[in-house]
C-alpha cells in the first residue's frame, strides 16, 4: 500500500527527459555558478593576503632581531642612533600595514603610557555631547564624571614683532621733552630681540643646523633672515658671552679631579683652498665632586700637548686621560705642573674588545669578564658617598685588580710579541699604576666616559658644519658650546637660559657674574672683582 502511494506521487513529478524544467531552476544554477566564482576569487585573495602577512611578519621579526640584538662597538654612537631610528620607523610602518598594535620600543617597568611633563602648558578642549537629554527617554542628563586624555602637540617657530612704544611728554614751561630711555641691548640698534638671538644660537650650536637652514625655516613664514645678518649676530653674541665662558673655566680649574679629551675638527684654510685639521680640547669636572658639573671646550689649531699644559697652567690635581702622548709632560711633577695621571678602564677594555669582536678569543673574553667585575662593583657603589665608596672599593675592587694583575703577567709570558693580545696586555700593564689609582680612593672615576659623552654632540655638529671658517670662529663656537653643554649637565633648558641671560647681560656687573652662569647655585663661590 505504501509502495503504491510512492509510485502515485512519483507519477505527479515531471519527466526528466523531454519535459521542460521549472523556470526557477536555471536561475538557481546561475546563482550557484556566480557564488562559486566569488568564493574562488575570495579564496585567491585570502591566499595572497596570507602570503603577504607571513612575509610582513617575518620582516617585523627580522627588524626586531637586529633592533634589539647585540650591537658592535665598531659603529659610533651617532651611527647606531641613526640606525636605530630607521629600524624603529620600519617596524612602525610594517605594523601599520599589518594593522598590528604598536609595541613599545623598550621594555617598560610599569603598564600604561608615561605621563606627559607637568611643566608643559595645558590647553583644554571640552567635548560636550550633542544633546543634554537622554536619547531613550528624553530626560535631562546628569554629569557623573569626565574622561580626560592628553596628547602632546607642538607649535613650530613662531615669529612675531614686539613694538616698543615710548610716549613723549613735553613741559610747556621748561620746553623739555621726557620719554622712557631705550633699554641697553646686547646688540644696540638690532632688529633681533633676545628670543630671536637665542633661537639662532640654539639652532646653530645645539641643534647643529647651518645658518642657511635657519634662513630657509624663517623664509617659510615669509621672514627674511639673511645668513650674513645671522652671522653678525652670532659674532656679537659670542663676544658678549665670552666672560661667562671664561668664568666657567676658572671655576672648573678650582676642582681637584678633571677629565680631558680632544677631538679633531676641520678649519678652513683660505690660502690653500682647502681645510686643515684643528682640535677641540674638552675638560670636564668629576661627577663624584660635590659642586655642579662643568664642561669647558678649548679650540686650538693643533693637537700639541702644549695646549693642555697652557690650559692647566698652575693647576694641581688628578687628571683622567687616555694614553695620548701629549698629556705625558703634565705628569712630570715639576715646579710648574703637579698633576697625577688617572688611567681609563674603558680604553683598556677596548683593546681586548677589539680582539673579541673580530673572532672568539678566550683570553680576551676572560679579560672582558674581569673588567666587567670592576664595573659591576662601581655600579653597586653608585649611590654611596665617597667614604663608603672608598671602603667598598678597598674590599671588592682591589682584590679583583690584584688577581687580574697576576693573571696578565702570567698570560704575557706565554703570548707572542707584537700580537694583538700582547699589545692589549702591554697597554694595561704599562698604565697599571694609573689604572688602579681610582680604587685606592672613593672620589676618583674609573674611566673617561663622562668627557667623551660631553664631546659626542660635537661629532654630530661637525658633520653638519663641515668646517669652521677661522680660528676665531672655532674659539667662539667652543665658548658657546661650553655654556650649552654645562646647562644640559645641570638640567637647565639652554634656550630659556640664553634668552634670559641676553636680556640681563647688558646691565649686569662682573661682580655678580656667577648668577648668570648655567649651573646650579654655588655656595660661597668666589666672584670676579
Amino acid at each position: 500500500m505504501k509502495s503504491s502511494n510512492k509510485i502515485a506521487r512519483s507519477n505527479d513529478l515531471p519527466a526528466l527527459a523531454g519535459d521542460v524544467l521549472p523556470p526557477q531552476i536555471p536561475f538557481r544554477d546561475a546563482e550557484i555558478i556566480r557564488l562559486a566564482e566569488i568564493i574562488n576569487s575570495q579564496t585567491s585573495t585570502i591566499r595572497f593576503q596570507d602570503i603577504k602577512i607571513q612575509a610582513l611578519v617575518q620582516e617585523v621579526a627580522y627588524l626586531r632581531r637586529i633592533r634589539y640584538g647585540v650591537k658592535s662597538e665598531a659603529m659610533s654612537a651617532e651611527q647606531r642612533q641613526l640606525f636605530d631610528e630607521d629600524i624603529v620607523q620600519d617596524i612602525a610602518a610594517v605594523e601599520s600595514e599589518l594593522k598590528l598594535p604598536a609595541k613599545p620600543a623598550t621594555p617598560r617597568s610599569r603598564a600604561g603610557r608615561q605621563a606627559l611633563p607637568e611643566h608643559l602648558e595645558r590647553v583644554e578642549v571640552r567635548h560636550e555631547p550633542e544633546s543634554c537629554t537622554c536619547p531613550a527617554c528624553q530626560s535631562n542628563l546628569v554629569k557623573i564624571g569626565e574622561d580626560v586624555s592628553e596628547q602632546l602637540d607642538v607649535e613650530p617657530a613662531r615669529f612675531f614683532v614686539i613694538r616698543h612704544i615710548r610716549p613723549q611728554y613735553a613741559c610747556r614751561q621748561c620746553e623739555t621733552i621726557t620719554a622712557a630711555p631705550v633699554a641697553p641691548a646686547v646688540i644696540d640698534g638690532s632688529l633681533a630681540a633676545p628670543g630671536l638671538l637665542a633661537w639662532v644660537a640654539i639652532g646653530k650650536y645645539l641643534d647643529h643646523l647651518p645658518l642657511y637652514r635657519l634662513e630657509q625655516i624663517a623664509a617659510r613664514q615669509q621672514v627674511n633672515l639673511s645668513r650674513s645678518t645671522m652671522s653678525e649676530w652670532i659674532g656679537r653674541m659670542g663676544f658678549a658671552l665670552q666672560p661667562l665662558a671664561d668664568r666657567l673655566m676658572e671655576l672648573l680649574k678650582q676642582r681637584q679631579v678633571l677629565h680631558a679629551d680632544e677631538t679633531p675638527v676641520k678649519q678652513l684654510d683660505p690660502g690653500a683652498g682647502k681645510t686643515k685639521r684643528a682640535y677641540l680640547w674638552s675638560y670636564r669636572s668629576n661627577d663624584m665632586d660635590t659642586g655642579p658639573p662643568i664642561v669647558v671646550f678649548d679650540y686650538q689649531a693643533s693637537r700639541s700637548g702644549q695646549h693642555v699644559r697652557d690650559f692647566l697652567q698652575g693647576w694641581r690635581g688628578s687628571l683622567m686621560v687616555d694614553d695620548y702622548g701629549g698629556y705625558k709632560k703634565l705628569f712630570a711633577h715639576d715646579a710648574i705642573h703637579v698633576v697625577t695621571e688617572l688611567g681609563c678602564w674603558a680604553h683598556a677594555r677596548r683593546k681586548f674588545f677589539d680582539l673579541q669582536v673580530t673572532g672568539a678569543h678566550p683570553m680576551a673574553e676572560e679579560a672582558l669578564r674581569r673588567i666587567g667585575q670592576l664595573y659591576a662593583i662601581e655600579e653597586e657603589a653608585r649611590a654611596m658617598d665617597n667614604a663608603s665608596r672608598a671602603m667598598h672599593r678597598q674590599e671588592n675592587s682591589l682584590p679583583v685588580l690584584a688577581d687580574m694583575h697576576d693573571w696578565l703577567i702570567r698570560l704575557r709570558t706565554s703570548t707572542a710579541n707584537n700580537s694583538g693580545l700582547a699589545r692589549a696586555i702591554d697597554y694595561s700593564l704599562g698604565r697599571w699604576a694609573s689604572l688602579i689609582r681610582y680604587a685606592q680612593t672613593g672620589n676618583l672615576p674609573i674611566d673617561n666616559n663622562p668627557v667623551e659623552n660631553a664631546i659626542r654632540p660635537i661629532a654630530i655638529g661637525k658633520k653638519n658644519w663641515l668646517f669652521t671658517g677661522s680660528e676665531r670662529a672655532g674659539k667662539r663656537a667652543a665658548a658657546i658650546q661650553s655654556l650649552f653643554a654645562t646647562a644640559k649637565l645641570n638640567g637647565i633648558e639652554p634656550a630659556a637660559w640664553l634668552k634670559d641671560t641676553l636680556e640681563k647681560l647688558p646691565v649686569w656687573t662682573m661682580r655678580h657674574i656667577d648668577e648668570l652662569l648655567p649651573i646650579k647655585p654655588i655656595a660661597q663661590s668666589p666672584s670676579v672683582s
